[in-house]
């Protein structure tokens, strides 16, 4: 394990490298993206709600994989050329966003409706009253859940192996290949996984906590 650290770092701290840039990507889209969704989803408009009920069931029942090799096979081909990375992170943002936009959904839907009469009787319009009344209740209500698909957000980035996106799990493939030791090359990738979800779920439970 340390020879195969020692002799790929470079390698090693590249796949690190993207793995964070297109989990960092994926999670800021996908979170702004997503409460957009809940909020089609809950608003008083059944045209907006069916919109954003059709994108959550299609993107979270589509296995993963086949919406990241869409990007990576059929949009090069056919409209625009774009590489490996950039196809995998297109591919997680638009799955994971449709998991945070039930995330979300569920906590706004969680919150008393007297809230929103509430805010409505002092003069507020029902957009201000979700900004300032609703979401802030709701997101302390599903800071755990969304902890947990954050979490799931880093792993499911190697997906990226799959279209050479030269994540981490791409780089333990290609050190596998190379060493055959494929036991230690996986170890060591499981490990620099571990280094960067692990103080994600901590930072989440202490988050947790203050919130309540």
């Amino acid at each position: 394990m340390i020879r195969i650290f020692n002799d790929f770092s470079s390698q090693l701290f590249a796949g690190f490298g993207w793995t964070i840039l297109s989990s960092l990507l994926t999670l800021v889209f996908s979170l702004i993206f997503g409460i957009l969704l809940a909020l089609l989803e809950v608003i008083p408009n059944k045209t907006a709600n069916r919109i954003g009920r059709i994108y959550v069931e299609i993107f979270r029942n589509i296995p993963l994989l086949i919406i990241v090799m869409f990007f990576y096979l059929i949009v090069p081909k056919y409209f625009v050329q774009i590489d490996g990375f950039t196809a995998g992170t297109i591919g997680l943002f638009l799955y994971t966003s449709a998991f945070i936009a039930e995330i979300i959904r569920s906590g706004i839907q969680s919150v008393s409706q007297g809230q929103m009469e509430g805010a409505r009787s002092t003069g507020m319009t029902y957009s201000q009253a979700m900004r300032y009344v609703i979401l802030p209740q709701a997101l302390k209500i599903v800071i755990p859940p969304l902890g947990n698909q954050f979490v799931n957000l880093i792993k499911d980035s190697s997906i990226l192996a799959f279209v050479a996106g030269f994540d981490l799990m791409y780089q333990a493939n290609a050190i596998a290949s190379v060493t055959f030791d494929t036991f230690n090359s996986y170890f060591v990738i499981g490990i620099l996984y571990l280094v960067i979800t692990m103080p994600l779920s901590y930072y989440m439970r202490h988050l947790e906590k203050r919130m309540a």
